[in-house]
């Protein structure tokens, strides 16, 4: 079966200044997808009519659907309209049942319709019109041949509500979409590069319906695979069996499936194990404590949390030997060897956790750079350290040091439960 695919153009001198987010793109490039349609460019342009119009006629070279969003507003520099007209050789005329809706809308509001807002209601004669029930400028819908063009509001609920009711039904019957079904694998504790060479193999020899995509994020990667056909039920068999086929192979760092969490996926084996957990953090500041109560029913698991940031607190509250901050300093293997232990013997949980280090951007030293931090695990049966060398950048240290501890957890945890059931 064809794809059929699709071209997003955005309009408007406000996205490319900055001054205003584009959130529609992705919000339909989600849509199209459901329906089967594949999006292959989104483009931004200015208010200026020839670049515009080079956008168009690019567009109907690449994709089968164009789908256009902003410049129909009732003043001058609204060119998306009269651009349209011009492009596909129509006059403009009113519309009456344009002009009835525009009308209406203005009544119900008690506001004068004036002369500007009246004019929104003149359409080309080449299109359909496509009712804007929420603002006073309609979409309008193209067809030459076998593309498709419509033009949208930029408005965002006013753009969504259009695709919603009308546009994305009349695609669906304009054209024969295939079903894409994707799948979201999520990895930790990997990078992409040695990911890669872990599953070489197993890519290779991917049927030919089922495509593989990288996606790397700050600590971690994603793989999608996404097929493509006509039988959603068959489609959703054969990426289950390919997955089975990966975890022998990277199973150790896969943690959850398209909308889990890490922090998630921790807090499900510590309830899974009968576990709580407390932390330690000195370099992290809460954030990991953050992370794991961002988790709904964490309070099952979640004993609770100390920052001591400065060494007073180490030793003071934390009960960290003086004389070991003092030998090794705060940012050591020993130093957070002891907070773990400390914070859950302290806080009566079964794992307790540490992290110490030199986010930055200053505090390094040449025997201890910034990105410099050291991480701790302690059950009561096993203490796991790992000393982790980062950027000189400190929110990404931060970061990537939280990562780290949840994905230190739940192997851990994983483990425990694999000895469990053996």
């Amino acid at each position: 079966m064809k794809n059929i695919l699709a071209e997003l153009i955005t309009i408007g001198d406000e996205i490319l200044y900055g001054q205003i987010l584009d959130t529609n793109t992705q919000w339909m490039s989600i849509a199209l997808d459901k329906i089967g349609v594949r999006v292959i460019r989104r483009v931004t342009v200015g208010d200026e009519a020839e670049i515009i119009l080079k956008a168009f006629e690019e567009a109907e070279a690449r994709a089968d659907i164009i789908l256009i969003t902003g410049g129909l507003g009732p003043t001058s520099d609204d060119l998306t309209k009269p651009l349209l007209a011009k492009y596909f050789n129509s006059g403009i005329s009113m519309h009456p049942q344009a002009l009835a809706e525009v009308s209406d809308l203005f009544a119900r509001m008690g506001r004068e319709l004036t002369e500007l807002n009246r004019q929104q209601a003149a359409l080309p004669e080449a299109c359909t019109m496509i009712s804007n029930t929420l603002g006073t400028a309609p979409g309008m819908w193209f067809e030459r041949g076998k593309k498709v063009f419509v033009s949208m509001p930029g408005v965002p609920y006013e753009m969504k509500s259009m695709m919603t009711l009308e546009i994305l039904p009349k695609l669906q019957q304009f054209f024969t979409t295939p079903i894409i079904y994707h799948r979201m694998i999520k990895t930790a504790g990997i990078g992409e590069s040695w990911l890669a060479d872990k599953i070489q193999e197993w890519e290779v020899q991917l049927p030919l319906h089922i495509k593989l995509a990288y996606l790397p994020t700050l600590g971690q990667v994603r793989l999608r695979l996404t097929a493509t056909g006509t039988d959603l039920a068959e489609l959703r068999q054969d990426v289950a069996q390919e997955v089975q086929k990966l975890l022998p192979l990277a199973g150790k760092y896969i943690y959850g499936y398209d909308q889990d969490t890490l922090e998630g996926a921790v807090g499900n084996a510590l309830k899974e194990t009968g576990k709580t957990i407390a932390v330690a953090e000195s370099c992290t500041g809460g954030a990991v404590s953050k992370l794991i109560t961002s988790t709904p029913g964490s309070s099952a698991y979640f004993q609770g949390s100390i920052i001591p940031y400065h060494n007073s607190l180490k030793i003071n509250v934390l009960h960290v030997a003086k004389e070991t901050i003092e030998e090794f300093g705060a940012v050591s293997e020993q130093t957070v060897i002891e907070m773990a232990n400390h914070v859950r013997t302290l806080m009566h949980a079964d794992i307790g956790v540490a992290t110490s280090g030199i986010a930055g951007p200053t505090g390094g030293t040449p025997e201890k750079p910034v990105g410099t931090i050291w991480i701790a695990y302690a059950d009561g049966e096993q203490t796991i350290t790992k000393k982790l060398a980062y950027a000189k950048d400190r929110e990404i240290n931060i970061n990537l040091t939280c990562i780290a501890v949840l994905n230190l957890v739940r192997q851990n945890l994983e483990v425990n439960m694999e000895k469990k059931l053996g």
